[in-house]
């Protein structure tokens, strides 16, 4: 996928019929547009079209305002689509919860200095004070809610009024050991991102690790989802698993799958941050 054009993304889904593919390239060609990505799928069985195409905007005739009205009039209104268009040039604005574990922050600010992601950090908000250095040492807003001194609906208002002002898009809980409400979530559907400690659906709960030490298993892996209310039942974005051993400890499957957590939720931002992810029942489609 293109990130340096100037560049508009649609992500599609829609009952399956013959010519759709025809009929949204037509339309971006007939405003002198320049496809650079296309990839599309049909799940057989639900008989749903799905879609992901990228267009350079340089000879693009339509305003930009005026793309998504144009889009639905001429091609998706009558095709019963569901659609989601971005554009590249927008930086997306992330905020990230945390709560004492440090090393999914450590890696985010690392590939946030460096470059690598394409997207603002306005704030970090922690239930705990233990990595405001960390974090204000990086020119980035901390803030801490005592949920001690608080209710949970106290604290998930004032979040939501912090994360408003700062213009924030979506939001990556590293390892931010709270649940979030309902409510919260209905705010940002499909834009919360978590990693689980486990590859889900299996060793739910708080110590997978333990569990799975337990159990004698020779893999162990690591989940990162959407947020749902169902707790970590949401649509998996990215899932990855590493190899243990019969002599491995339960320090070393924590330290293993630490390392294995933070890729995992590296790829799941990234995914996101590249607008390549569509959400369908509960499971998503992850386009390359």
């Amino acid at each position: 996928m293109t990130t340096q054009l100037d560049s508009a993304i649609l992500l599609i889904s829609c009952p399956d019929a013959q010519g759709l593919v025809c009929a949204v390239t037509e339309f971006i060609l007939k405003y002198g547009g320049n496809i650079v990505d296309l990839e599309q799928h049909v799940d057989r069985e639900e008989n749903v079209f799905f879609m992901r195409l990228e267009w350079d905007l340089a000879q693009f005739s339509l305003p930009r305002e005026q793309i998504s009205e144009s889009f639905h009039q001429l091609v998706g209104q009558k095709r019963h689509m569901a659609f989601q268009l971005f554009f590249s040039r927008d930086v997306p604005r992330m905020a990230v919860f945390v709560s004492k574990t440090s090393h999914c922050l450590f890696d985010i600010l690392s590939r946030y200095q460096s470059g690598q992601w394409k997207v603002d950090i306005p704030l970090v908000v922690s239930n705990h004070e233990d990595l405001r250095t960390l974090v204000e040492n990086h020119g980035i807003k901390f803030v801490f809610m005592d949920m001690n001194n608080m209710s949970k609906a106290e604290a998930e208002e004032q979040q939501l009024k912090i994360l408003k002002e700062h213009k924030v898009n979506f939001i990556v809980l590293a390892r931010y050991m709270q649940i979030l409400s309902a409510n919260f979530i209905d705010h940002y559907p499909n834009r919360v991102i978590n990693i689980h400690h486990s590859f889900l659906p299996a060793f739910a709960g708080a110590k997978p690790y333990h569990n799975a030490y337990e159990r004698g298993v020779k893999i162990i892996g690591a989940t990162s989802h959407y947020v749902t209310s169902e707790l970590d039942a949401g649509p998996i974005i990215e899932q990855d698993v590493v190899h243990v051993r019969h002599s491995d400890s339960i320090q070393d499957l924590v330290r293993k799958g630490q390392d294995n957590e933070k890729v995992v939720l590296s790829r799941a931002i990234y995914h996101h941050l590249n607008r390549a992810v569509l959400v369908h029942n509960n499971r998503t489609l992850v386009f390359s």
